[in-house]
Order: C-alpha cells, then structure tokens, then sequence
C-alpha cells in the first residue's frame, strides 16, 4: 500500500529520534524519544498514511514487531544498500541519520530485512551463542599452544608411520598434563588456560546439546533432517541454515538465496567489457561462514547417497534430491580442482555457493514450496 509520510528512526538502545516527511507538502518534522514504543507509536499514527523505517543492527527486531503489534506499517532497511552521499558523512547526528532514512524510504529505495518472529530469533541467538563459544575456544587453545611453546614444549608425536599424532586428543591432553615449568607463576599460568579450554570445551558441549533439543522440534524438525541429506550438513549446522534463513520461500531462486549470503560473484563490467571478481561478500556472514566449511568436505567425499532411500525421517523426493546433489557437488569440485585448476580457496567457495543452492532447494522442498 502506497503511504503518505515517511517516517525515518534513528534507533539507539536508549533513544530513538524520528522524523517525517511528508510527501505531498513537503513538512518536515522530528521528534525525539526515550526507548518507548507505545508512545512512538502514538506520534507516528497522527501523521496521514505513515509507514516507519530503521536501519537493521544490533538494535534487533524488538521495536519493527512492537510498532506493528501497535498498529503502524514498520520495516527494517538493509544497511549494507544504503550509501549515503560524501557531503552527508560531514553532517552526522541522530536527525539528519533519520531524515537520510525517510527520503530513503520516499524514494522507494530501502531493501527490506526479513522479520523474524520471537521464536526464530531466539533459536538464532543460541545457535550464534554456538558460534561465540566456538571462537572463543580456538582463541583459548591458541593461548594454550603458545604459552606451552614460548617455554620450548612443542608438541610432536609421531604414529609408527611417521605421522604427526593430531591435537587436542586424549594422549594430547595426557601430555599437556605431564609439562612442568621452571617458574611457578608461570605453572599457575597454565593451569589457568588448561582450566579455560576445558570449561569452554563444556559450554560447547552444553550449548550443542540444547541446540539438538531444539531441532528435533515439529517447527524446525522437518528442515534440519532434509538440510542433514546433504554430506558436510550435520544437525548443528543445518539448524543454524534454518533459523537464520527463517523460510526458505521467501527466497524466489537459488541465485538470490546464494547472494543473500554473499556468495555470488562481484562485477565491474562496463560496455563490453565484463569483469567478474571474487565474492560480494555482502550477506548474512554466519550462513557463509557455516557452508564454506562445510564444503571442505566434498575434497574427498564420494557420490554415494549420505542417508538410505528408505529413511523415515526423509521425504524419498527430498532424500533423491539430496543424493544427486551430492553427486553434482563431488563432481564439480574434481572439476575445479583437476580440470579447472583452480587453487583450492577458490575452488571450495565455488562448491560452497553450488551447495548453497541445493540447500535452498532442500529447504524450499521441506516447506512444500518445491516439487
């Protein structure tokens, strides 16, 4: 529906500055708040036909359901589409940020983010939390790792063919134990980075287990078990896949969903020339992070099916469609590798931006979107 006065907000977690702009006057007019959203509510619903924009962030979705539980036509803009002029970058401040936001949307020219409801965001926040504490403890294993080298222990087993013994690993930890350092500060050092990676260790733990509980849910059940036919999805991954698509409908083609999460290529064409680059990058950076590792991978899976045609848990349509996505993507990548030559970076975000268009077939399938 056509609206009337636009209505731009500045979001902060303590304020919220507003203006609207009329589109047949021309008024402008601001106004700025505590965090309420009844009585911002209350303000924008005495303009004519209004319709409110904020900028996606770490504000959340909090206020765009609260707006439109209250009656008004609330969205949120996608930050990375909205560039504004050199000039305005000297003239920042709350209302000018806002007043950018309501000719943005006057102009027709704000790309909308997918509202997710109260349930989805939370599943999103605790497979992110997944993430967090991930990172958190590689970075406390590197610690570990590096106190242990800067007083000259290395770790360096050997299997009786030669191989390094891999990290991390029960005789690993068994050795980490038996290091005895020269200094008792530095002892007590270690002890405390040991004490760090094992609690870490058991929040991913903890984490990962109600994260299980959670995909095995009727709402998301259905997605996760299709998302897990494809080799290199297992359920922690395919649950993050499905709460932070939210509906895989909403995408219309594989290609937007792939450029959703950034992995389609960069251009700067111009005439006849055609120039195409690395990826844009430009997406929901958690997805693509999840689906590049993923896509390791296939550097020596086999085309054989993950999960038998006769799985309960697995529609045969979808468990048929996984399987030949399966055989394409381990064929793809020995092309990249072997034929293509392509170095092995690049050849993985290839398989990944391919993989990422079967899941979105995947998804659309478990939906009924897709026969």
């Amino acid at each position: 529906m056509n609206h009337v006065t636009s209505i731009g907000l500045d979001v902060h977690a303590r304020s919220i500055t507003a203006v609207a702009l009329d589109s047949t006057t021309g008024e402008v007019r601001s106004q700025r708040f505590g965090y309420s959203p009844a009585e911002l509510a209350s303000w924008i619903l005495g303009f004519e036909s209004p319709k409110a924009v904020y900028e996606s962030g770490v504000t959340g979705f909090h206020l765009v359901r609260t707006l439109r539980a209250l009656g008004v036509d609330c969205v949120v803009g996608a930050v990375s589409k909205m560039h504004k002029p050199a000039g305005d970058k000297r003239r920042k401040n709350d209302r000018n940020d806002a007043e950018f936001l309501a000719r943005q949307l006057l102009a027709h020219n704000v790309v909308e983010v997918f509202v997710p409801d109260e349930e989805t965001e939370a599943a999103r926040g605790l497979s992110r939390a997944l993430e967090d504490i991930r990172e958190d403890l590689t970075r406390a294993k590197h610690r570990l790792t590096h106190l242990l080298i800067r007083w000259g222990h290395v770790w360096d087993e050997r299997t009786p063919e030669g191989k390094r013994r891999g990290t991390w690993t029960k005789a690993h930890w068994q050795w980490i134990r038996r290091v005895e350092l020269p200094e008792p500060a530095a002892n007590e050092t270690l002890d405390f980075y040991i004490s760090e990676v094992r609690h870490m260790e058991a929040q991913k733990r903890a984490i990962e287990k109600r994260i299980a509980q959670h995909a095995s849910r009727p709402r998301w059940a259905g997605r996760v078990e299709a998302l897990r036919c494809m080799k290199g999805i297992e359920t922690m991954t395919a649950f993050a896949i499905t709460v932070e698509a939210g509906v895989f409908s909403r995408f219309d083609t594989a290609r937007s969903f792939a450029a959703w999460l950034g992995l389609v290529p960069s251009e700067h064409s111009s005439g006849e020339r055609v120039a195409r680059g690395g990826i844009t990058k430009a997406g929901n950076s958690h997805l693509r992070k999840l689906l590049v590792e993923a896509s390791w991978h296939y550097t020596r899976a086999t085309e054989e099916r993950k999960r038998a045609l006769n799985d309960p848990g697995v529609p045969f349509a979808i468990s048929s469609h996984a399987a030949a996505g399966i055989k394409r993507l381990v064929k793809r990548r020995r092309h990249f590798t072997r034929d293509l030559r392509k170095r092995p970076v690049v050849a993985n975000v290839a398989t990944a931006r391919e993989l990422a268009c079967w899941v979105w077939a995947l998804g659309r399938m478990s939906e009924g979107a897709l026969a």
